[in-house]
């Protein structure tokens, strides 16, 4: 679970991370106050959306950046007056925000963030994150503050530093000034520096992060260092041990079909394709996924009912995918371990019949009872096509879709 910029902040001050001051504001009559608020002078302004790149983003006045109108270059600005700063969060609230990472479509800005200006010597990068490789955290962090950190790991990989972190111990101070030492900070800025890094790392284990990343890290002109920016995911797996997280979520920066599909504890992630995939079990619904693009057709959404496919279960998810108009065809490709297939096609009978389904539906089942399964399929009166193998399955998708 993402947060903005502003709740992680208030996150990191908690454990004693040095940010800057700043103010929330979700309407544009509320700008100058929370700008004089803020003593007045060099203010940032941000948008406050879920993606990077805020500060090369467009801002339109509607979602498409092809059909709606140019309001503003840039989803952060710095403000020198009050003036400017109401010109500014005036042109971004309420207005799309085009980045590298919205996908092509704007999202809309809801809420701004004011902050005080910094007096800024250096700009640097580090992120805290869980490495696969080494089944263990990482810090990871590099001299090229404010660049995309991909762009410097393609290019300069050599300015990309690694240090993992045993999680029973954690982040030691030797290594937090193995990091500062690696960034040319002196002697002097360890006595800050040692217990600013010691303070991320306790932010991000005790709040179970998936990913902390601050770009940019800056050196004041003091030689302290300030999160100028920062990205705090949780680990939906531990939002119950964080009531207080879970409090944060903000469902308008997510898709609506996914938020829906959450209600009804469905593992669903929307696609842009045209084929509905139903599957129980994650490698199973990926490998469908790879069959139905293999086939010439291109899948909307990876949907995983899990091993307990049932009526209910079974029709939420065909509510959820048809809720996507791109869809023209839905594949449902159940293997029957757990769940014998003969139930999973009385369910898909049963679901059938309470939704209206109106695109071809292509079902495949496999495991226990799977002749069984499609016998009731075939005898249900209802226009379902069975598939007995994936590529034929597939197959009869794509010509379904075509």
């Amino acid at each position: 679970m993402k947060l903005h910029e502003y709740q992680a902040k208030q996150l990191l001050k908690r454990h004693g991370v040095k940010v800057q001051d700043g103010k929330v504001v979700d309407k544009k009559e509320d700008i100058a106050a929370a700008y004089e608020s803020l003593g007045g002078g060099v203010i940032a302004v941000k948008s406050q959306v879920h993606a990077g790149g805020r500060g090369k983003g467009v801002l339109y006045d509607g979602p498409n950046p092809h059909e709606d109108a140019k309001i503003q270059e840039g989803g952060v600005k710095v403000a020198k007056s009050k003036e400017e700063a109401v010109e500014f969060g005036s042109k971004m609230l309420g207005n799309y925000l085009v980045t590298h990472q919205t996908g092509g479509t704007g999202k809309q800005v809801h809420k701004i963030f004011l902050e005080k200006g910094t007096d800024i010597q250096r700009e640097l990068y580090l992120s805290i994150l869980h490495d696969r490789a080494l089944n263990k955290p990482i810090v990871m962090c590099s001299t090229e503050g404010g660049m995309d950190i991909e762009e410097v790991a393609e290019k300069t990989p050599e300015k990309i530093i690694k240090v993992p972190v045993e999680p029973a111990i954690g982040l030691q101070p030797w290594q937090a000034r193995e990091i500062l030492f690696s960034f040319g900070m002196p002697k002097e800025s360890l006595k800050q520096g040692v217990p600013f890094l010691l303070s991320l790392w306790k932010a991000y284990d005790e709040e179970d992060s998936s990913m902390l990343e601050i770009n940019p890290l800056v050196v004041e002109k003091s030689g302290e260092l300030v999160a100028l920016d920062c990205k705090f995911s949780y680990d939906e797996n531990a939002m119950f041990r964080h009531p207080e997280g879970a409090e944060m979520r903000d469902i308008t920066e997510e898709d609506p079909l996914e938020v829906r599909a959450g209600e009804f504890n469905l593992n669903y992630v929307h696609l842009d394709g045209n084929v509905g995939c139903m599957v129980n079990g994650a490698g199973l619904a990926m490998a469908t996924m790879d069959l139905v693009k293999l086939a010439g057709a291109e899948p909307a959404n990876f949907l995983d009912v899990g091993g307990g496919a049932n009526p209910t279960t079974v029709a939420n998810g065909f509510r959820i995918i048809l809720e996507d108009p791109n869809v023209k065809a839905i594949f449902v490709n159940i293997f029957g371990g757990i769940v014998q297939c003969d139930r999973v096609a009385n369910g898909i009978v049963q679901a059938a019949q309470e939704v209206q389904i109106g695109v071809p539906l292509i079902v495949r089942l496999k495991g226990t009872n799977a002749e069984l399964a499609r016998e009731i399929l075939q005898k249900s009166g209802l226009p379902i096509t069975v598939a007995e193998e994936l590529s034929d399955s597939a197959e009869k998708v794509a010509a379904a879709v075509k």
